[in-house]
């Protein structure tokens, strides 16, 4: 997959927002590219891998920790198996594909639940909690993508990563995507406190676990995919029924307080409190954002895309994650 750069100045404040990010989080290396009508016309690196002396500088093939934003490919697997009747219903009860668990605390939970935040289940102490009906409220923790990616692998024989080598990756020769579970020289180190709570030390490469790496270029490539629904160099090269499935509004109730999601992408339906979409991003758009500040932002209207890269993990002191994300897409549409 090849897009061609035509750097335009109108982006530069797209840059230097993420510059100045940069210079907030704790990180040390960090990476921006926005493509815009079908042209890569911001493209940008700062720092180094580590913040050892000699560690490598930042370069397109530098491959980043992007923590949450993985759970976008997870999306795309379980819209794959709905798309294809392995799951026949997102509105069907979890128990009817897991088997064994609890069904009493997992009474009334469906797989829509668990793809937009809704399912009320949390952890405490190792063992599961419920803190509010399913389909009550919103709340983010990480039991459900757990669950979605054992559906996955159950209803459809294959893994996470399977699903994605065979649906997206390979047809579009994605060589700086994946999951490591050893460090290399092109994966980005990622900076963080030494005992943080929220650090996954898990290892596997069957796309389940907090170990996903991409290029700051294959991560737009991947909102570019999303946005020109798999119809890529004059061929339907990822399903645009699965992709539509993925970033379509699913949350069970709109709430002016809470955020929207589709398959666990944030959608922008209407304006919401605590959405980490900005004002200015008009309705129809989805993002998803990981703990490493590493973003992803679609604007189907405008038919634009922005990443955004860093190795931070976590916030610094005084740094507004949720208000600088907004920011961010803000900034973009600014330069529209």
């Amino acid at each position: 997959m090849f897009i061609e750069q035509r750097i335009n100045e109108k982006f530069n404040s797209v840059g230097s927002h993420v510059k100045n990010t940069y210079d907030l989080v704790d990180g040390s290396g960090a990476g921006v590219m926005v493509i815009h009508n079908d042209k890569i016309v911001l493209e940008e690196y700062w720092g180094k891998h580590s913040k050892e002396p000699d560690a490598r500088t930042i370069q397109e093939d530098s491959q980043f920790h992007i923590a949450s934003v993985r759970k976008s490919y997870i999306g795309f697997a379980v819209a794959y198996a709905v798309h294809h009747g392995y799951i026949e219903s997102i509105d069907d009860e979890v128990t009817k594909y897991l088997p064994g668990t609890d069904t009493e605390l997992f009474n009334k939970i469906t797989i829509r639940h668990l793809l937009t935040h809704t399912h009320g289940l949390n952890t405490q102490e190792g063992r599961i909690i419920r803190e509010f009906a399913p389909g009550k409220g919103w709340a983010y923790h990480d039991i459900n993508i757990k669950m979605l990616t054992e559906i996955v692998k159950s209803t459809t024989g294959r893994t996470v990563a399977e699903i994605l080598k065979e649906q997206v990756f390979n047809p579009l020769a994605f060589k700086e995507t994946g999951w490591h579970d050893e460090a290399n020289e092109k994966l980005v180190q990622v900076i963080k406190e030494q005992n943080d709570k929220f650090w996954s030390t898990s290892k596997g490469t069957d796309g389940g676990q907090k170990n996903m790496y991409v290029s700051t270029r294959e991560l737009a490539y991947w909102g570019y995919v999303h946005l020109k629904q798999g119809f890529i160099d004059g061929e339907q090269l990822v399903s645009n029924d699965i992709i539509k499935l993925a970033t379509s509004l699913k949350s069970p109730f709109v709430n002016k307080d809470l955020p929207q999601n589709g398959f666990l992408w944030f959608v922008k339906d209407l304006p919401a409190k605590k959405t980490e979409i900005g004002e200015l991003v008009p309705q129809g758009s989805y993002q998803i954002l990981g703990y490493t500040s590493v973003a992803v932002l679609v604007i189907p209207k405008k038919n634009i895309v922005a990443v955004r890269m860093f190795n931070s993990f976590g916030s610094t002191p005084g740094y507004d994650y949720l208000s600088d994300i907004r920011s961010f897409g803000d900034t973009v549409m600014g330069c529209l």
